[in-house]
């Protein structure tokens, strides 16, 4: 659900919230993004991080240069014009994944769960575009959204204590990408050779908030040739 007035919430004494819903919906998410890239655009003294989430932006201050009175009225101010937002059209990258056997363990149990063959899943998965919502957990790590509702999958009951990098997952009406070796309790149905945070890169993380991804299938010999 969409809020008509977005929520400005105190997260301690040196970070606000701006609540603009309370679901997945792309039209939330675009509204996060717009004001996400119309202060980063801008300096405003005080003002030391933004992180966009599915529905929210979060503002980190130093209340020393800017105190919690200012930084509303500021903010008051700019949240009129979210209503005019733009959708902004971000990358479109596809992201090799190879499905099934020891790069995706679950595939089995998630076809069983869905009363579907592991090929069905395959399909379904890689048949659309998704969208970043946000990134976070992990660097790198993106959350997907727009999974067909046909593989809404519950979490493992018992996380993994090491998921490998690359790993894709599903996790209830989500998808996501593993970025780093980690703990984690999707379930995992592939996994792609793609780096999605290195260090060694200009810009460490391969994805955005705002980008959409597309997956292809590919094989185990093209998976060793990357």
């Amino acid at each position: 659900m969409e809020y008509e007035v977005p929520k400005i919430l105190c997260c301690g004494d040196q970070a606000l919230s701006i609540e603009f819903g309370d679901s997945i919906d792309p039209k939330i998410n675009r509204k996060v993004l717009h004001l996400f890239d119309r202060l980063r655009a801008r300096t405003v003294p005080g003002i030391e991080d933004l992180i966009p989430s599915y529905r929210s932006l979060l503002i980190q201050y130093d209340p020393l240069l800017l105190s919690t009175k200012e930084l509303k009225t500021f903010l008051q101010q700019q949240l009129p014009v979210l209503g005019e937002v733009i959708s902004k059209k971000g990358r479109i990258i596809t992201i090799p994944v190879r499905y099934g056997g020891p790069c995706g363990p679950d595939l089995p149990e998630v076809a069983e769960y869905h009363g579907m063959t592991p090929a069905e899943v395959i399909a379904r998965h890689s048949a659309v575009t998704y969208r970043v919502y946000m990134i976070g957990f992990s660097p790198g790590f993106p959350f997907l959204g727009g999974l067909d509702p046909r593989l809404h999958t519950p979490r493992k009951k018992s996380p993994r204590e090491k998921v490998p990098a690359g790993s894709v997952g599903l996790a209830d009406q989500q998808t996501g990408i593993y970025s780093l070796d980690s703990p984690g309790g999707w379930q995992l149905i592939g996994r792609t050779p793609v780096k999605l945070f290195d260090l060694s890169r200009e810009e460490p993380l391969l994805l955005g908030a705002g980008d959409r991804v597309l997956f292809q299938p590919i094989t185990e010999k093209e998976f060793g040739n990357y």
